[in-house]
């Protein structure tokens, strides 16, 4: 047993060994309150750096660059993580921006080497256990936003970054017109093998004719915003991409998340390839930037409770989801963002609809 659970069992005893390790920061007395203290205290302790400063002591790596703060300009740095993976050999630091509270990865790497992060091997575990973890992450999303996926029936669909392909089986028997796209030559292989209507390309968006010339009613970014080094050429283009009445779903880490505020450089969120970590008050910063008209947020509360293969108590169940709603939504951020008003009046209807003007 680790030391983290040692403490834990000595703090809390057993009682919430039942729950999810993700969710227990969210059910166990006092703690929710515990870190967001521990949070506060910690951006105050932290300093803020000026840009060439921070330069100067920090090591540059042969693929990275130095960056400022994408979604506001702000050049000063406040490092605050240094997360590593001792497996892999692989580590890097994340700031934060002092203005407007947006993390990110810097230095960070540069957009013509993002590719030889995903150039070989990636796709080798996302299959097994792992494929169906995600197909089910992807339904209960898809429901959390109702009516946008219940059919797709005459609907063209752009999955960015679309892997091996798991959401575009899930979109062909939705019946969306589907189209992926990646830069994993592997993933896009075992994609293509997959699927049946549906196809997956190499490459960006403008590099294939079929994406380049637009018209999508949905584009969906699955555990994919964290790896973009630029989010507002990105997002800017994916503007442009959806036809009028579209809608762009996100499914990323949060980083406003309590795990993140209890585990430090130790989160989850923290993987070798992810660039930028965005948070209910960020993410709208880049859609404001990018031309949205509005976003809604769906809360995540684990998985397995979601899909009620983990049955809580009815007490510890009702804990969660209050604590989950009224903190930070989840340790991921499930985000539904309408290109225009058009998109906000035909799949707003039964969502907090928040007006970016």
């Amino acid at each position: 047993m680790s030391v983290r659970r040692t403490l834990s069992r000595v703090v809390y005893g057993s009682r919430y060994d039942r729950v999810p390790w993700g969710q227990r920061v969210y059910v166990r007395p006092g703690e929710r309150l515990a870190r967001e203290i521990q949070w506060r205290l910690r951006v105050r302790r932290a300093p803020v750096m000026r840009f060439q400063d921070y330069r100067e002591r920090t090591l540059l790596g042969e693929i990275e660059e130095f960056v400022t703060c994408h979604l506001c300009g702000e050049t000063r740095q406040q490092p605050m993580f240094q997360p590593a993976g001792d497996r892999r050999g692989w580590s890097y630091r994340v700031v934060r921006c002092p203005t407007c509270g947006f993390l990110y990865r810097n230095p960070n790497i540069r957009p013509d080497r993002l590719g030889d992060l995903y150039a070989t091997g990636y796709s080798g575990f996302l299959t097994g256990k792992y494929a169906a973890n995600r197909q089910r992450r992807y339904r209960l999303t898809m429901d959390a936003f109702g009516p946008v996926f219940s059919s797709g029936q005459g609907r063209r669909l752009l999955d960015f970054g679309c892997g091996t392909g798991l959401f575009l089986q899930l979109a062909e028997q939705r019946g969306f017109d589907a189209v992926g796209i990646d830069l994993s030559p592997d993933s896009v292989a075992a994609a293509n093998e997959r699927l049946t209507g549906a196809r997956a390309h190499l490459g960006a968006p403008e590099d294939v004719p079929e994406v380049a010339a637009g018209g999508f009613d949905v584009i969906t970014l699955w555990s994919v915003l964290a790896h973009l080094p630029r989010p507002l050429d990105d997002f800017r283009r994916f503007r442009a991409l959806l036809a009028p009445g579209g809608v762009l779903l996100v499914l990323t880490v949060n980083a406003a998340s309590l795990q993140l505020k209890a585990y430090g450089s130790g989160w989850n969120g923290f993987t070798r390839n992810h660039l930028m970590f965005y948070s209910a008050e960020t993410v709208p910063a880049l859609l404001r930037r990018t031309g949205f008209a509005g976003v809604a947020f769906a809360p995540f509360y684990g998985d397995t409770v979601e899909a009620n293969t983990t049955r809580l108590p009815e007490p510890l169940n009702r804990r969660l989801r209050r604590n989950v709603e009224i903190s930070d939504g989840g340790n991921m951020l499930r985000a539904l963002a309408f290109a225009d008003d058009e998109a906000v009046g035909r799949w707003g209807a039964n969502l907090q609809v928040r007006r970016l003007t």
